[in-house]
């Protein structure tokens, strides 16, 4: 009998949907999958050459501490430094993760009892909903529209019941809207949490991609009060198999979810701390380099939606293109699966990301070109 907490959660929706394409694989499909974020260029030769040098030595396989090696904790202080304007303390102001996904985990497990309440947003990562859950509270979906750039309805969102809010879960640059973001909301969001004694808990792995403006929640001024941002190396350095993130705060949040994250895994492997410190100091000829490429393909992107009737921003960043769907269809997943039937296409439909995105698709720019173009093809046929 599995436990309670495990009811109303279902399995991640893309676990589902990959035995679905291997299956299709399996019959001779071919199934060209656009749907999912997996990076699919290597880290920066320094990075794997780091860590091959470094896993080759004796002394480095035993456990390591629960906060990550001071090598670590200043590349990220640095990294945020550099390019973020942000200063942190290495010592006190950074936990390294076992990737940024653990975090939110973390966090919720953290600071939420049964009945309390988090904010989450609608289109936004399943993750958060079922974290929350996990946890014993309560996910309360605020909305985001394409008519209001994506972004909350804060003078709405004041004038509900927030007395059993304690978290709220923002993600900007947005996924999957693609939404860039300005100084203005952040500072607004710092405001609202502090009015209403929110824990804000930013989601920022995206800031990187096909983005000139990298910005962190944490630049507001007196942001460390009410914020928790989570970082990540997955998209920005091609190292979302290596499992390493972080997350930044004020000292007290961060020895507060230490307590629970020491309880949960022995460490990161030495080595993988190490590569990635110096992944953290590659210079700015690393980020362009991969966003000339993302740049590429998203124009390939373009030509998709095209062809499938679908309108679009050309101020999106991120790593995927969110588009609306035309009026004839039911809503995306019918779309979804009519590309993936009839031409072995697979792209993400909206609606798993909220009710607000059910005229939504999502493609994925990780893919070579010569993928782009034959799912073109496909498609046009």
């Amino acid at each position: 009998m599995i436990a309670k907490r495990l009811e109303g959660i279902s399995e991640y929706y893309f676990s589902q949907k990959l035995r679905e394409i291997e299956s299709l694989n399996k019959e001779g499909k071919n199934i060209i999958n656009l749907g999912i974020g997996s990076p699919d260029l290597p880290p920066h030769p320094d990075v794997i050459k780091t860590l091959q040098e470094e896993a080759a030595k004796p002394g480095v396989h035993g456990y390591q501490g629960y906060k990550g090696i001071p090598a670590l904790r200043q590349g990220f202080a640095d990294w945020y430094q550099q390019w973020y304007h942000v200063t942190l303390h290495p010592d006190t102001e950074i936990l390294p993760l076992l990737g940024s996904k653990e975090g939110i985990m973390h966090i919720c497990m953290t600071y939420l009892d049964e009945g309390d309440e988090a904010l989450i947003p609608d289109p936004g990562y399943p993750t958060y909903g079922s974290a929350v859950k996990l946890a014993g509270g309560k996910p309360v979906n605020y909305i985001l529209q394409e008519a209001q750039n994506w972004y909350p309805d804060l003078e709405a969102l004041a004038a509900t019941d927030l007395s059993r809010v304690k978290l709220m879960f923002v993600n900007y640059p947005n996924m999957p809207t693609g939404q860039p973001v300005g100084q203005d909301l952040f500072e607004a969001l710092v405001r609202f949490a502090k009015e209403h004694h929110i824990l804000l808990v930013h989601d920022n792995p995206y800031s990187f991609i096909l983005n000139d403006e990298p910005i962190s929640l944490l630049a507001v001024p007196g942001a460390k009060e009410v914020v928790l941002e989570l970082n990540s190396l997955s998209k920005s350095h091609n190292m979302a198999g290596w499992r390493i993130g972080v997350l930044c705060g004020a000292k007290e949040r961060i020895e507060e979810v230490l307590r629970f994250k020491s309880n949960m895994d022995s460490g990161m492997f030495m080595p993988l701390q190490l590569a990635a410190a110096k992944a953290l100091s590659l210079g700015s000829d690393w980020y362009s380099h991969i966003n000339g490429i993302y740049a590429e393909r998203r124009a390939k992107v373009y030509r998709i939606l095209d062809i499938l009737g679908c309108s679009y921003s050309l101020k999106q960043v991120g790593l995927f293109v969110w588009a609306k769907i035309p009026d004839h269809y039911e809503d995306a997943y019918a779309l979804s699966d009519e590309v993936l039937y009839g031409s072995g296409v697979f792209l993400t439909p909206g609606g798993i990301f909220g009710s607000q995105g059910l005229r939504y698709i999502r493609i994925s720019l990780c893919g070579d070109l010569s993928r782009f173009e034959q799912a073109i093809n496909r498609i046009n046929k």
